[in-house]
């Protein structure tokens, strides 16, 4: 019998609801909850497969000083005098910490508390500030708090919804879902994309606007000004409870909507829909917010709404939806350096004064710390003497990446909280420390729409791990702070989260909780998913701004005055401007992701899609290599030529680290350039020079172990059965078989080989015993062979190994299409041509493909229709 525990997903802000089933022989089945809100049962690809990345295979088990392992207190001890010696001698300032939207609310709020109200520094910044704080900062200027007024079901109730800057259907697969039912079930239902790429949520798009990068701004205020002329603001609603609308109107005037390159006729489709369609929700992302002026565009979308008054009703407001499981928890307990506990603010006196007597605490912040960016510029400048880094890589995720890198590695004492010891950021750490992780962790987390989620236990901690909120409390009290951390449990620190919030919430912010302040161990562990504000007397409006009643001192919502930015001039010999973001089966650095083999398959290897013009004029062809670099770095990736993206513009995924790929960070060539009110990176304008990475050789390798390859280029990726890696290299070994050994540092195994005369390509197969050790195959142009059905014949005898393809009786599904069932490429062509398969639907009754979280719909939608065209063309 196994043990059902509910819990929520780790990876994006929907926060989906699981069911995670303990097996007697320690695996876990994963299964979506039905009765949780955000999710109704739905997963995607990732959350499907996070029972296979629970192994404690590669975790840190115990702590380490420098290169050796050490007891608990020895550590503990040596991080709390590490800071304290720099607080003794340089001040609080001379301290940081940089925390994630992957720890949970009560792990977030310990490390809040401890940095701001007793060592009295507001340096703690956290990675959501790289994907929603230009969202924070333009809720601030517009509604006065950080108030998300929409909720998911509004996507639901809309008749018109339009998704900016946002790839619902690979980064939210499960939100998207809910809109395609929903349009399904209401074809009236518009649906429009804006977006310079041509993404898979455009499958379900009456309208894609591919406008120029950077241009969202100039299209939301053109869209304000038409309103205008049209008569579709609302008078009554503008006049009772927003400020700014002339300013606001008079600054879009000015803009000039030719620069988005979009033609008359869909501006015009776009401006009419909206302007006659009340049911309106605007859903926006990472594209809006990492920008240098994404606080600015945030701004725009929400004048556009609170011009109209369509804001806080059912079906109608602009909806942010965050990239992190708990970036929103992070927000409410002043995660960020600008930020105090429960929405309160540092600037304001009162608000101090509140939570330093709630907290008794010695001593409060007075100003903001630093923001990421100028943290780690802080570092580099040696004013940071201490650095605790929880739960995130920001060698590799910050902008300039190797320029964190080395800031970091100056820095006279640094500490990695984190499940690994092998992060680029835990190398570089004079302390790491074993975090515990999903399936271990027990807290909540708060979703997109305001939903706070319990995230449950159900596995030991790895070994000697422990979980954030400790290790923080543990440092605070050898740091002499007994008293304000005596924390038992993570019910402790929620309930006390929750008895803070009512005090916060008489000093008129929105966020209030207080309905939990009294709440017990026993109805913690049973929380239900609940959307707050969730007040003592519970009766609070699950919704906002309906009716006004904004957080702004005049109680006015702020129409903000926005301009379309100039263009950007490029730096010489950088003529694209690079785009970067996800894909659908990974998330962030793939250090969970990564361990799932099925999630590997759909892209295994950095790339960079390119236009097929733009390929042509560079002298690239399709799967070569190309070399994007300029001022800050370089980066090494696969070529993919496609017309989804615009001439100019290529787009890279961010997943690839130093741990993963020889040079795929594709952070090491993106500018530090920063939004000048939210402190958010621009991470989608980054000007780079693309040109050929010339190998004199490309290879494919299959291992059953993890292999070190020492080549000009590598990638890797976990199979079912071991290891793939792509490589290449710059010269040609003088033997292949000899080449081949040391490569599986096997000298000892068996080889057969098929090598043409000229040396030029080569098969070679290695075994041990009777048992496939692993294969090398090369070429002068990049390999052309089956490589699932190469990984798939690892650990067995390995026939067939040296042809690179399954024979008739051997059928080879191809590269994996749906992560969520494992159905490849082949083995749905086949099924199109077997049993005349003519829709997506009939390809899913068959095979199940598209079925669970739908994010794979659009490719096999375009697998069929060209598959039917070819047919009708013979």
């Amino acid at each position: 019998m196994s043990t059902v525990t509910c819990t929520t997903c780790p990876y994006c802000g929907t926060g989906c609801g699981v069911r995670a089933a303990l097996q007697t022989d320690g695996s876990v089945e994963i299964s979506g909850d039905p009765d949780h809100p955000a999710n109704f049962g739905r997963l995607c690809s990732k959350g499907s497969a996070l029972g296979e990345t629970v192994s404690t295979e590669g975790r840190l088990l115990a702590p380490k000083i420098g290169q050796r392992p050490a007891a608990w207190d020895e550590a503990l001890d040596v991080v709390a005098e590490g800071f304290q010696h720099a607080i003794d001698t340089y001040g609080p300032d001379s301290v940081a910490f940089y925390v994630s939207g992957q720890l949970l609310t009560e792990d977030y709020y310990v490390a809040n508390k401890l940095i701001k109200g007793y060592i009295g520094t507001a340096n703690i910044d956290t990675n959501s500030r790289l994907c929603m704080a230009s969202t924070v900062a333009g809720h601030k200027r517009a509604f006065g708090t950080d108030t998300v007024p929409g909720t998911y079901e509004d996507l639901e109730a809309a008749d018109l919804v339009v998704l900016t800057g946002s790839n619902l259907a690979w980064c939210h697969p499960v939100l998207y879902q809910r809109l395609a039912a929903a349009k399904a079930a209401r074809p009236s239902m518009k649906v429009v994309v804006v977006d310079p790429r041509r993404t898979a949520t455009c499958d379900i798009a009456d309208l894609h606007l591919a406008l120029r990068p950077g241009t969202d701004i100039a299209l939301f205020n053109h869209l304000l000004c038409q309103l205008h002329e049209l008569g579709v603001i609302d008078s009554t609603y503008v006049s009772a409870h927003v400020a700014g609308f002339d300013a606001a109107l008079d600054a879009a005037s000015g803009t000039d909507v030719q620069v988005t390159g979009l033609s008359h006729k869909d501006l015009s489709t776009f401006v009419s829909w909206w302007a006659t369609t009340e049911k309106t929700v605007t859903v926006f992302s990472q594209g809006v917010n990492q920008s240098d002026h994404g606080t600015d565009k945030v701004n725009a979308i929400i004048n556009c709404h609170l011009a109209s008054g369509r804001i806080g009703k059912e079906g109608m407001g602009p909806l942010s939806v965050t990239g992190q499981p708990n970036a929103m928890g992070g927000r409410e307990v002043g995660g960020l350096a600008n930020m105090l506990a429960n929405h309160l603010e540092i600037a304001e006196p009162s608000h101090r004064a509140l939570v330093q007597d709630f907290w008794a605490s010695p001593t409060i912040v007075t100003s903001q710390g630093l923001k990421a960016g100028d943290l780690f510029k802080a570092v580099k400048g040696g004013k940071i003497k201490a650095l605790w880094v929880m739960c995130t890589n920001p060698a590799v995720s910050m902008p300039n990446a190797s320029e964190v890198r080395a800031a970091i590695a100056s820095c006279d004492f640094v500490v990695v909280s984190d499940m690994f010891d092998t992060t680029e950021t835990a190398q570089l750490a004079d302390v790491v420390l074993p975090a515990t992780g999903w399936g271990e962790k027990t807290g909540t987390v708060t979703n997109s729409d305001r939903t706070i989620s319990r995230q449950r236990g159900f596995l030991p901690p790895a070994g000697q791990s422990r979980h954030d909120w400790q290790i923080i409390c543990d440092v605070a009290k050898r740091l002499g702070f007994e008293d304000g951390f005596a924390f038992d449990s993570p019910a402790d620190i929620f309930k006390e989260y929750a008895e803070l919030s009512g005090k916060a919430a008489q000093l008129g912010v929105d966020f209030d909780i207080s309905g939990f302040a009294q709440i017990s161990p026993d109805d913690y562990d049973a929380l239900s998913p609940t959307r707050w504000p969730y007040p003592a007397e519970n009766t609070a409006n699950a919704r906002f701004f309906a009716e006004g009643g904004f957080f702004t001192p005049s109680r006015r919502a702020n129409m903000i005055a926005v301009r379309q930015p100039d263009h950007k001039t490029p730096e010489a010999n950088t003529t694209f401007r690079l785009n970067t973001g996800r894909i659908r089966d990974q998330w962030h650095t793939t250090t969970r992701t990564g361990r799932a083999a099925r999630l590997n398959q759909h892209y295994g290897e950095p790339f960079v899609e390119i236009h097929p013009e733009d390929a042509l004029q560079l002298g690239l062809r399709p799967a070569e290599l190309a070399v994007l670099e300029n001022h800050y770095g370089r980066a090494v990736m696969r070529v993919l030529v496609t017309d989804r993206v615009a001439r100019g513009a290529p787009f890279a995924p961010i997943h690839w680290t130093m741990q993963t790929a020889s040079e795929g960070c594709v952070s090491d060539v993106v500018h530090p350039v920063f939004d000048p009110v939210s402190g958010q990176p621009d991470s989608k304008s980054s000007y780079v020079a693309i040109r050929p990475f010339l190998p004199k050789w490309y290879g494919f390798v299959v291992s059953a172990q993890e292999i070190a390859p020492k080549t000009a280029y590598w990638a890797k990726s976990r199979t079912s059965h071991g290891w793939q890696y792509e490589i290449a290299h710059d010269e040609m070994p003088d033997c292949w078989e000899s080449f081949a050994r040391g490569v599986f540092e096997a000298p000892d195994a068996l080889a057969s080989s098929v090598i043409d005369t000229n040396q030029s390509k080569a098969r070679i197969a290695l075994h041990q015993g009777d048992k496939l050790l692993g294969a090398l195959y090369t070429d002068t142009r990049p390999v052309s062979l089956s490589r699932s059905f190469a990984a798939s014949l690892l650990n067995s005898r390995g026939e067939g190994i040296l042809a690179g393809r399954a024979g008739a009786n051997q059928p080879d599904p191809g590269a994996t299409v749906c992560a969520c069932f494992n159905v490849g490429v082949n083995t749905i062509l086949n099924a199109i041509d077997a049993q005349s398969l003519v829709t997506v639907e009939e390809i899913g009754t068959a095979l199940a493909a598209g079925t669970n979280c739908g994010s794979c719909k659009p490719e096999l939608a375009a697998l069929l229709n060209t598959k039917l065209a070819r047919t009708a063309a013979e």
